[in-house]
């Protein structure tokens, strides 16, 4: 399952761009149903709105996921080399005491 989240995080990045869009799309329609031409529609309007959010938040959680995977990838952790580096300065701690 984690690799195939990985995959559609990394690979399909595009997705996201477009779910945020299209979350966007459906929160201006519904703004435009609270005019009070389009009164009979409010409730459709509301739905849009709500619709609209979860998909901006979608889009933006991916994006923001996107951003983590690259972000890890150009500088990866090595756990060796944080331990190697924290015994090293408990040693120069230990020293300059």
């Amino acid at each position: 399952m984690y690799a195939a989240i990985r995959t559609l995080v990394q690979e399909f990045g595009w997705i996201h761009t477009g779910l945020g869009l299209f979350g966007n799309f459906t929160f201006v329609v519904g703004s435009v149903f609270f005019l009070p031409t389009f009164e009979a529609w409010k409730t459709f309007g509301v739905w849009l709105f709500i619709v609209g959010a979860v998909f901006m938040f979608v889009g933006a959680l991916g994006n923001m996921l996107v951003k983590v995977y690259e972000a890890r990838a150009e500088h990866p952790r090595n756990r060796e080399t944080m331990t190697h580096t924290k015994e090293h300065g408990r040693r120069e701690n230990r020293q300059a005491a």
